[in-house]
């Protein structure tokens, strides 16, 4: 506890000294940001969708398979390799989620896994999306129930993969904590964006997928740049930071969700225990299926992909696509 309150008060005493060069700083992150976003151009397309930027891979054939990324990432994720191994069966509609990847924030709502499924939802229109199944990864799973929750009778399964879906126990600290203070948000995200080596991101990167290692290629082709923009950084942090609510409401209505769901977790998860989440949730939902998987952490899409790709098959079936 006193490291912790002494690493907070380093970063606040940072970004307080860093903040009277502030037109330094910002001209550096903007710069750095343009090469992060030349290295990392879009994959897909862009929509407009009310004004809004939605970036969207889609690739193969076959019924409607939307994919939702986790927290800090984008669709490259998911097209790193699980797109691919898909599309010979699916039609794949990678989606960035508001505020990350190539897709704009939405205002005051870019926190509200409610209010991106309705984006989404109007950009899949766009694209003539039919009864789609919804997989949703880490965050991505709780924009998957909120699809479900708003177009039941239009969505054909879902499938939560280390599904952050239920309101856990404890206050949020640390970054994300320092994040969401007004110092914190005036003065963070400049500060990483300029100054922050990709080294460090990297590092993250594999606490994320511990207990198994980064796949080779995968730190080279995810673009940890896009994710250290500005935009990105403040984007992130009020999603995770205010999930909870959002989840308290969430929760009482999962037993109206009468589609087949798909839950997928890895026992050896630290970021989001299937203790707290995966086994929780598929008590609340009437047609679920949970799948444990013993060896495997957060990224299972990457630990262990025929797993994830058995369980899009598995609903496909049961949802009468196949």
């Amino acid at each position: 506890m006193r490291r912790r309150a002494f690493t907070m008060a380093a970063l606040a005493a940072a970004g307080a000294a860093l903040g009277g060069c502030g037109r330094l700083v910002d001209a550096r992150a903007t710069a750095r940001e343009a090469t992060f976003e030349a290295q990392f151009p879009p994959t897909g397309q862009l929509l407009q969708v009310d004004g809004t930027t939605v970036h969207v891979d889609i690739r193969g054939q076959g019924p409607d398979l939307i994919l939702l990324h986790g927290a800090s990432g984008s669709s490259r994720d998911f097209t790193f390799d699980l797109a691919d191994r898909l599309a010979p069966r699916y039609r794949v509609i990678a989606f960035d989620r508001p505020g990350l990847g190539w897709t704009d924030p939405i205002g005051d709502q870019t926190d509200n896994p409610i209010a991106q499924a309705d984006l989404l939802q109007r950009a899949a229109a766009q694209l003539d999306v039919r009864d789609p199944i919804v997989l949703g990864h880490s965050y991505g799973g709780a924009v998957a129930l909120a699809w479900g929750l708003r177009a039941p009778a239009d969505t054909a399964a879902l499938v939560i993969v280390s599904g952050a879906t239920m309101p856990w126990e404890g206050q949020m600290t640390g970054w994300y904590a320092f994040i969401d203070t007004p110092l914190g948000d005036r003065v963070g995200p400049p500060m990483l964006t300029a100054l922050a080596p990709v080294a460090l991101g990297e590092r993250i990167m594999e606490g994320i997928f511990a207990p198994q290692a980064v796949p080779p290629g995968y730190a080279d082709y995810i673009g940890i740049g896009l994710a250290a923009r500005r935009q990105n950084y403040r984007a992130n942090a009020a999603q995770i930071s205010h999930l909870r609510p959002y989840l308290r409401v969430m929760q009482d209505l999962y037993p109206r969700l009468d589609m087949p769901v798909e839950v997928i977790h890895g026992q050896q998860d630290m970021l989001v225990p299937a203790g707290m989440h995966g086994m929780e949730l598929v008590k609340r939902l009437p047609d679920a299926a949970l799948t444990l998987l013993p060896d495997q952490g957060h990224m299972p899409q990457h630990g262990d992909p025929q797993a994830i790709i058995d369980a899009v098959d598995r609903a496909a079936a049961r949802a009468g696509l196949r």
